[in-house]
């Protein structure tokens, strides 16, 4: 990992970390403030609404202008947002703060990948840099909930005390700006719009989908982030069922995180020998038979390790997903392609959820874990299909 690289992913980092401190700080402050639990469910739902309807215009923004100023106008609008909780923490602010902290995180994350994307060379250095940049938000998601909860704690009179939540407030604002200490002397790579006219009118963000290559991926990468979404949703509701405790059921998630991360880590040093379209078939066929075993485990420890290895082949996914989505979209169009995605993605995040408690309620758990497996099965096959014609990174558009 170079200099450049570092600066980036601590960027990306602090954008993010504002957000996840945020999505810790607000809920604990409504339901202080007597809200329910419906309220604060809709409070956190919407750190992810905003990016839904962001998300293209912030992948366009990012393909006009680069890298500088898609992240000054980010950092401001997440330090805004933060900083307006400090004056008023109020619900009606809180909910605001939500939507402006998600959209700075959501334009940063676009706007990071890009640049990363474009100022590699080819495909293995495009595996290394997107495996380090995937470890960014498994730390955010650590240093910004965890400073906020430091600051709640003891920097208000009392444990827990207004005083204390506008400390975490203010601190989660600041967070963003050194974001932009960052990236501020960081050059702007070369627009690749001009190179595109000889291919005609620009086309709509949409017309992305009727490219096979891209469907494909966007389809896997939305399957890899619902077994993400169906592990965190059930693991709790089968440690519930088998009478273990939250300190049990917590560290079954925690084991998932770390493996998820220790994948991550050592990817770059074995890039070369990587195959995008193999390794994300490979986990998709694991996590199907993983989650064909695990609602049948009874014991802690088997469910534990079933998450460590949950975690090592999921924790793949992301970087095989965002290195292949850079060779098989044009130069001039990645913002766009990285904001279909992310929208995709965040989508999933609100709606799947509600999906999987109805779901849950019809065929159960164990079905839940059995029905997502088995897309997983088709998956696998949309995965191995991903292919034709790749152009080389950091060449012009394809």
């Amino acid at each position: 990992m170079n200099w450049a690289l570092a600066r980036l992913i601590a960027a990306q980092i602090c954008v993010h970390g504002s957000m996840a401190g945020m999505r810790l700080a607000a809920p604990l402050l409504a339901l202080r403030e007597g809200y329910s639990v419906a309220a604060v469910g809709f409070l956190v739902a919407l750190f992810a609404l905003t990016q839904v309807f962001l998300a293209l215009p912030a992948g366009r923004f990012a393909d006009r202008h680069g890298l500088k100023r898609p992240m000054a106008y980010s950092v401001a609008v997440a330090c805004a947002g933060a900083g307006l909780a400090v004056v008023f923490p109020t619900y009606a602010v809180l909910c605001i703060a939500a939507l402006m902290t998600g959209a700075g995180a959501g334009g940063a994350t676009i706007a990071v990948q890009r640049h990363a994307g474009r100022a590699v060379h080819d495909a293995t250095e495009l595996k290394q840099v997107f495996s380090w940049l995937s470890i960014g938000p498994a730390v955010s998601n650590f240093i910004g909930p965890f400073a906020a909860g430091l600051a709640i704690d003891h920097a208000g009179t009392t444990p827990g005390s207004l005083e204390g939540y506008r400390a975490a407030f203010a601190l989660l604002a600041l967070l963003p700006l050194v974001s932009w200490w960052c990236v501020r002397s960081t050059q702007d790579l070369p627009a690749a719009a001009a190179a595109s006219a000889k291919d005609g009118p620009p086309q709509r963000a949409w017309d992305l989908l009727n490219d096979p290559p891209f469907r494909r991926l966007l389809i896997v990468n939305w399957l890899i982030s619902s077994c993400w979404d169906v592990h965190a949703f059930a693991v709790p509701l089968l440690g519930h069922e088998r009478g273990l405790s939250a300190a049990v059921i917590g560290t079954i998630f925690g084991a998932f995180a770390i493996a998820a991360t220790v994948i991550r880590v050592l990817m770059p040093f074995v890039a070369k020998h990587l195959r995008e379209r193999g390794v994300m078939a490979g986990a998709m066929l694991v996590t199907a038979v993983l989650f064909a075993v695990y609602p049948m485990l009874q014991s802690a420890w088997a469910m534990g390790l079933c998450s460590v290895l949950l975690g090592l082949v999921l924790g793949t996914g992301q970087p095989m997903v965002m290195s292949l989505l850079h060779q098989i979209t044009p130069s001039h169009r990645q913002g766009e392609a990285l904001g279909l995605r992310l929208m995709a993605i965040n989508a999933s995040s609100v709606l799947m959820p509600l999906m999987f408690g109805s779901a849950g309620a019809v065929i159960g758990v164990s079905g839940l874990f059995w029905g997502v497996g088995a897309a997983g099965l088709g998956g696998a096959r949309l995965a191995w299909r991903i292919g034709g014609e790749k152009k080389q990174p950091g060449q012009g558009p394809g």
